[in-house]
């Protein structure tokens, strides 16, 4: 109910192509957040020590872990078709013309997405003859091991339930998202156009709804088939049983993942003549743009770039340098380097433009609002997510024995609102840009766009810190929560998820907005040039 009423306020004051664009996008946000198949991706696994496992393994949490992120994901898309208004138009215009679901439906993307989930039958149909394995309990009782034991044996071994149950439940639920899209589709095609659209942007906007929709299901799919991979990866229990395997279908479900996430969604005729004057490709390729514009646009690479180099050096780390230990501080260190990494390339923009176009002479034209309502709240309510989660965790961390893990996040996050406090300081002192009449306005933009993005860093921060103790944390808040230990994907866990996908969202989020507000003149330097 309450996602219904979000996505229709979206679009029910002013269905113009904005608001539908923006529908559009919270659709696919919030369908991406639900269909997490983190919690079931240990599916069927008998854990040895069953005391700190959440894993599912009895049928009603495997049925729960499943069915949650594919009925969610499907109900999600399915609500941004019911919340579009209905017409108001005195006179309704009927249409001889049948809508097909092939009339809107990317041919590409539909065989890519048939493929997966072929790709996904495949895969759980292999699981269905393998047998169950009996978990080893930890070995409590001292005794003489053989030489080429590799020390697991008394920590105990994992164990998994028969593959002909896992692979019914993963049948069944690849079974129930492809008739679940499938009748999303049959509603894309049967909903009403929309009488503030035109026919060619209401024929677009179900193109998109049905992209959107594809791109989930397919991520599902392969997240369902790599479900079955770390299964059959599981070696058997014995003396010579390895600590670690190798899971090939999870590398190809983050292939597919990250492939669908960078899939091109369709734009609507009436909005790609502004979007793409106001694109950076466009404002570096015009001869009107002014030379610190471009730096300006420019550095939305260099950041992207400053944020990609931590997120690989974290896969290089845990990938060949494990640490031992749940709570581990690898992630929370990750995370600050990188918003340290990005904030630092923000002041050094600023730093680049003040000397290269800067005048001292001019004044400082600081903007009216530098950062909106709705983006400063939005931080606001992050820092104060961060604040409750780093005092629960404190709490929950005070049950268990051992050193506390929450003054290093704590130090970290200080840390970066430091570097945070430096960027803006840098942004607010910068040397004023000569403005001639055609380019008024020049100075004030860029300081906007700049705290635009220090903001939003510092916001998407907030949240993946608050991720980051969530996951790292959820055996100490479930000792300070025995509920949540009843449950089979533990709701601490699944928090720490839908934040992580939430802060990658918001940094991610252009500034494209911004640039329209970017004034276009003859730059000063040609301007004296030509004289």
């Amino acid at each position: 109910m309450l996602v219904y009423l979000f996505l229709r306020v979206q679009v029910w004051s002013k269905p113009d192509a904005k608001s539908v664009e923006s529908h559009g996008l919270w659709v696919g946000i919030i369908g991406w957040m639900a269909s997490s198949l983190q919690g079931a991706m240990s599916a069927g696994i008998l854990k040895a020590n069953t005391s700190t496992s959440n894993v599912p393994t009895a049928p009603d949490q495997i049925f729960t872990a499943l069915a949650w992120p594919v009925l969610a994901a499907l109900t999600v898309h399915s609500l941004g078709q019911w919340s579009y208004p209905a017409p108001k138009a005195p006179r309704r215009y009927a249409e001889l013309r049948v809508r097909r679901i092939s009339d809107f439906l990317s041919r590409k993307l539909a065989f890519w997405t048939a493929g997966i989930f072929v790709y996904a039958a495949i895969a759980i149909g292999s699981i269905a003859a393998l047998p169950a394995y009996a978990p080893v309990l930890p070995d409590t009782t001292p005794r003489q091991f053989p030489e080429y034991n590799t020390g697991y044996v008394g920590q105990g071994q994992d164990g998994r339930i028969a593959g002909s149950e896992l692979a019914g439940w993963l049948g069944g639920a690849l079974l129930v998202l492809a008739v679940g899209t499938w009748l999303v589709l049959v509603l894309i095609a049967r909903r009403r156009h929309l009488e503030t659209l035109s026919s060619e942007d209401n024929l677009t906007l179900r193109a998109i709804a049905a992209n959107r929709l594809l791109r989930t299901v397919a991520t599902i799919a392969a997240g369902l088939a790599s479900i079955a991979g770390n299964y059959a990866a599981l070696p058997e229990p014995g003396v010579a049983w390895q600590s670690s395997w190798f899971n090939a279908l999870g590398f190809v479900n983050m292939a597919v993942l990250l492939v669908m996430w960078w899939w091109r969604v369709p734009i609507l005729p009436s909005l790609q003549a502004a979007r793409k004057s106001t694109s950076g490709a466009a404002l570096r390729a015009d001869p009107r743009t002014h030379g610190a514009a471009k730096l300006s646009v420019s550095l939305g690479a260099v950041l992207g770039v400053a944020g990609v180099l931590p997120l690989l050096t974290l896969v290089f780390w845990f990938g060949f340098f494990p640490v031992q230990g749940k709570d581990s501080l690898g992630p929370t260190i990750v995370v600050s380097v990188t918003a340290v990494l990005v904030l630092l390339a923000i002041a050094a923009g600023e730093l680049l433009v003040a000397r290269n176009y800067g005048d001292p002479a001019a004044p400082v034209a600081w903007p009216r609002q530098a950062v909106s309502r709705g983006l400063l709240t939005f931080a606001i309510a992050s820092a104060a997510l961060f604040a409750v989660t780093i005092v629960m965790t404190g709490a929950a961390q005070a049950l268990l024995v051992g050193p506390p893990s929450w003054p290093t996040y704590l130090a970290l996050t200080f840390g970066v609102g430091l570097v945070g406090a430096a960027a803006i300081l840098a942004a607010r002192r910068r040397r004023g840009l000569p403005e001639p009449g055609e380019s008024r306005g020049l100075d004030a933009a860029l300081r906007a766009i700049t705290m635009y993005r220090i903001v939003r860093t510092l916001a998407a921060f907030f949240l993946a810190q608050s991720a980051v103790m969530l996951l790292g944390n959820a055996e100490a808040w479930g000792t300070l929560f025995p509920a949540f230990n009843q449950l089979g994907p533990s709701p601490v866990y699944m928090a720490g998820v839908v934040l992580a996908v939430f802060a990658v969202v918001v940094a991610v989020t252009p500034v494209r907005s911004l640039f329209r507000a970017i004034p276009r003149s003859k730059p000063a330097q040609t301007a004296e040039r030509a004289q």
